[in-house]
């Protein structure tokens, strides 16, 4: 049995198979995951499971060099943006709106839908690598 906090076999999976500078997406239960990315649901329903559990989990297994949120985040989640940096202490944050997020979302390897009903409860990890 695994050590790590990440019991699901298919984000373990898709985290196994991501290189550097690969995308993967952590969305709410509404956010409109591409047709091409491949979706991990683990949405049950309303809030579970909550995305920062899932993001703080998936941190478990995924090195991460940079992150993606979108503008809204802070302007209409400001507590959540601020629990989001706070789990992100010195890596580079990008943000563009919520128009340009989706699109981007589209190069992801995977996405990684919550139940969350927080708006814009959504973050792009750009997979960093663990050596220098």
């Amino acid at each position: 049995m695994k050590k790590t906090d990440l019991l699901n076999r298919d984000v373990s999976a898709v985290i196994a198979g991501l290189g550097h500078t690969d995308m993967l997406v952590v969305c709410d239960a509404g956010f409109p995951v591409p047709p091409s990315v491949r979706r991990i649901d683990l949405a049950v329903t309303a809030n579970i499971p909550p995305f920062l559990k899932t993001l703080e989990t998936i941190l478990t297994e995924l090195e991460v060099e940079k992150i993606i949120v979108a503008d809204e985040t802070r302007e209409v989640s400001p507590d959540l943006f601020k629990q989001i940096e706070a789990l992100f202490p010195g890596l580079p944050m990008e943000t563009m709106p919520h128009i340009k997020f989706k699109e981007v979302a589209r190069e992801a390897r995977a996405a990684v839908r919550t139940g969350e009903f927080t708006a814009y409860a959504n973050i792009i990890l750009v997979c960093g690598v663990p050596y220098a």
